[in-house]
């Protein structure tokens, strides 16, 4: 039996937990998120955004994440985004090795609550750059330049702060959120063509592009039980 649920979590994107009573492949799809993660095997690493899909195998077990929204995962890891662009790292290499956070992990009944409490201590120490709030929720309003007038930078600015936040530029930024949220429809049910209208692609052959381009398979399959 195969398990995936999410849950809340203040200053966090969410927590979420993976079990697996048998080997299970699957895709993970860019979302423009970081994610903190501890498998039952104990290993303990960092998953950073993702520019492209790909395939994962996952052994039976459990797995239990946080996962940091758009532009937080920086504050909470100490490394710029981009140095995380599509690479999955031991949390060792960022921080040092850290006995008490595993043995404390190890022990837990809900190790989600131990990563999820870890990560918004270094929240408070070090909240997200403000920017990339603006950012993140700008950019598929605005032309890079016009945003970066908006922001009082220029666009080198605009496109360092970016990277360093999320790991892109800003409009690569823009094709993952819209992106994501074109996933989210298709998971409710939505027909093709009113998720490409609502999220602000050309048409529905354009949404289909994007979806390959950035998924690696075509929408249909991407969303298929």
């Amino acid at each position: 039996m195969n398990t995936y649920v999410e849950r809340p979590a203040a200053g966090l994107d969410c927590v979420w937990q993976r079990s697996s009573s048998t080997p299970t492949v699957g895709r993970v799809v860019p979302d423009g998120c970081t994610d903190l993660i501890w498998s039952s095997t104990g290993t303990l690493f960092v998953a950073g955004p993702d520019t492209v899909g790909h395939v994962t195998t996952v052994g039976p077990g459990e797995i239990f994440g946080v996962r940091f929204g758009p532009g937080v995962g920086p504050s909470v890891l100490g490394v710029p985004a981009h140095a995380l662009r599509d690479l999955r790292v031991p949390l060792a290499e960022l921080w040092g090795r850290s006995a008490a956070l595993e043995d404390a992990l190890a022990g837990a009944d809900d190790p989600c609550e131990v990563l999820a409490s870890v990560a918004q201590d270094r929240l408070r120490a070090a909240p997200p750059d403000p920017v990339a709030t603006v950012i993140a929720r700008s950019v598929h309003m605005s032309s890079v330049t016009a945003l970066a007038e908006d922001l009082g930078l220029s666009t080198r600015q605009l496109h360092r702060r970016s990277l360093d936040a999320f790991g892109y530029g800003p409009k690569v930024l823009h094709r993952v959120l819209r992106f994501d949220r074109a996933m989210k429809l298709a998971w409710t049910g939505a027909p093709f063509a009113d998720i490409a209208h609502r999220t602000g692609y050309a048409d529905q052959a354009h949404l289909s592009r994007e979806v390959k381009d950035l998924a690696g398979v075509p929408l249909g399959q991407l969303i298929r039980p």
